[in-house]
């Protein structure tokens, strides 16, 4: 498949780590699934707490193929459509 060039950030976080709570004790988690609002919060046992949101989004990659072949030969891959996020 074609090389795809985007302005977009390369290469987005995929591993994160929380050192503020390394050792705390959980007192609770809740999750939320809500239409407008999905996430999950931890408290901790000193009135602490760290809470994930998280949003739904669509990411497409169009391509345009010929088939005469009988197998699929990329002509061309466009720039990749995403869904907006509230929190950009």
């Amino acid at each position: 498949m074609a090389d795809i060039k985007t302005t977009d950030s390369p290469n987005p976080d995929t591993r994160q780590e929380f050192p503020e709570v390394k050792g705390k004790i959980v007192e609770m988690v809740e999750l939320t699934a809500e239409p407008d609002y999905f996430g999950i919060s931890i408290r901790f046992d000193d009135k602490t707490g760290l809470a994930f949101s998280f949003e739904p989004c669509i990411f497409a990659v169009p391509t345009y193929a010929d088939w005469t072949s009988g197998e699929e030969k990329f002509i061309k891959e466009y720039r990749p459509v995403r869904s907006t996020m509230l929190r950009e």
